[in-house]
C-alpha cells in the first residue's frame, strides 16, 4: 500500500482539476471491479455487485491547491487558494508545481507581523522576469499548481504533500483488489471537489441512493508540543468519527464500525472534531437521508506541503473497511 501512496501523491489533482489523478486511479481499480465509470461532475465510481443493502465508501481525489489571479510586469503571479483551510504562513517557502510541470516557490511581501500575513501578501515565483514570460510559461490567470510532490517514510510516518485524501483512495484501492465477493452491494467513491465544499459526494450519493455511507479522510492529529486540540494522534489507530462540524455520525453507523474494530482487535479512537468535515456530511442530506459515518486518519499539518501519517493507523484503517466490507448489512439500515 504504501507504494500505491507515493504512486497516487505524486500526481497532481486540485479540485476541479481531477483529470489526471481520476485516470491513474481508474487504471488500478478496473481490472478488479465489476463496473466502472464517471459521473457528469467527474466522481470515479467502482462497482462490486452484491445481494445485500448498497455500501457506499468514499474518499476524495482532489487536493488543495493555488489558482493564479493576475501576473504583475515583472513576472510574479498572485493567487488565491483553491480550497479551505490554508493558512497564509503556511504557503510562505513551499515548492509548487504547475500542470505542465513549472516550478515555482512561494514568496512573501514584507510584513510587520504574522497576523498581517494573508494571500494577498504572497506571489509565486517561476524566476520569469516578464509577463509576458510568465504567461507563455503557466497560461497566466487561471493557471493552477498544486505542491511539488514529495514522498519519506521515517519510524513509520510517511510525510507526503496531498495524503487528504490519497490515504484513503489508496486504502479503497487496496480493498477492491483484494475483495473477491462482497455479501452487500458496494460502491466505492473516488469523489471530485471535496476541499471546495464536498461536491462530488453530493451528487454521487443523490445517483446511487446507498442504504448507508462511510466517507474515509484525515483528520488533524494533536498530538504534537502546545497543539490546539487534543484530538486524534499518530499511532493509536484510525478514528471512528462521532462528530464534526458536518456530520453528527448516524448512531447505528459509528457502533457498527466500534464493534467491528472491537471484535477484530484495532486500535482505534474516537474522533470529535471542533472544526472541519468530510464527504459524509453532504451524503447524509441527500435525497430522504442516507446513514452516514465516517473513518478518520490522524494526519499532522494537513492542508500543507507536507502532511502526515502513520503507517499503522493506515493498516488499521484497512483492516476496519475490509471488516465492514464483509460483514452483511441486511437488517441493520
Amino acid at each position: 500500500m504504501k507504494e500505491v501512496l507515493e504512486h497516487l501523491t505524486a500526481v497532481a489533482g486540485v479540485s476541479g482539476r481531477e483529470d489526471e489523478i481520476r485516470r491513474v486511479v481508474g487504471e488500478l481499480v478496473r481490472p478488479y471491479a465489476d463496473e466502472v465509470g464517471v459521473d457528469a461532475l467527474g466522481n470515479l465510481i467502482a462497482h462490486k455487485f452484491g445481494l445485500g443493502p448498497r455500501l457506499m465508501l468514499v474518499a476524495h481525489l482532489d487536493e488543495i491547491g493555488l489558482i493564479v489571479t493576475e501576473v504583475d510586469e515583472r513576472g510574479f503571479l498572485r493567487f488565491m487558494p483553491v480550497g479551505s483551510g490554508i493558512p497564509a504562513w503556511r504557503l510562505v517557502g513551499a515548492r509548487v508545481a504547475f500542470s505542465n510541470g513549472v516550478p515555482g516557490v512561494v514568496g512573501q511581501e514584507k510584513v510587520e507581523e504574522v497576523k498581517d500575513l494573508r494571500p494577498a501578501r504572497l506571489f509565486i515565483d517561476i524566476g520569469a522576469t516578464s509577463a509576458e514570460e510568465a504567461r507563455a510559461l503557466t497560461g497566466g490567470t487561471g493557471a493552477v499548481a498544486s505542491f511539488a510532490p514529495s514522498f519519506s517514510v521515517c519510524c513509520r510516518r510517511v510525510v507526503a504533500k496531498a495524503l487528504d485524501d490519497r490515504a484513503g483512495c489508496a486504502l479503497l484501492v487496496r480493498l477492491l483488489t483484494e475483495l473477491r465477493e462482497v455479501p452487500n452491494d458496494l460502491v466505492v467513491v473516488f469523489s471530485v471537489q471535496e476541499e471546495v465544499g464536498q461536491r462530488g459526494a453530493r451528487t454521487a450519493a443523490f445517483g446511487l441512493h446507498p442504504a448507508v455511507a462511510v466517507a474515509i479522510d484525515v483528520s488533524p492529529a494533536g498530538d504534537t508540543p502546545e497543539a490546539e486540540r487534543r484530538t486524534v494522534a499518530l499511532g493509536k489507530g484510525p478514528a471512528v468519527k462521532v462528530m464534526d462540524t458536518g456530520l453528527i455520525a448516524h448512531p447505528a453507523v459509528r457502533e457498527l464500525l466500534l464493534e467491528i474494530a472491537g471484535r477484530e482487535g484495532i486500535p482505534h479512537q474516537r474522533e470529535v472534531l471542533e472544526r472541519g468535515a468530510t464527504d459524509a456530511a453532504v451524503i447524509q442530506v441527500t435525497l430522504e437521508g442516507i446513514p452516514s459515518g465516517a473513518v478518520s486518519l490522524p494526519c499532522r499539518y494537513v492542508h500543507s506541503a507536507a502532511e502526515m501519517i502513520d503507517l499503522d493507523d493506515l493498516e488499521g484503517a484497512y483492516r476496519l473497511l475490509r471488516a465492514l466490507a464483509l460483514t452483511p448489512l441486511a437488517g441493520r439500515f
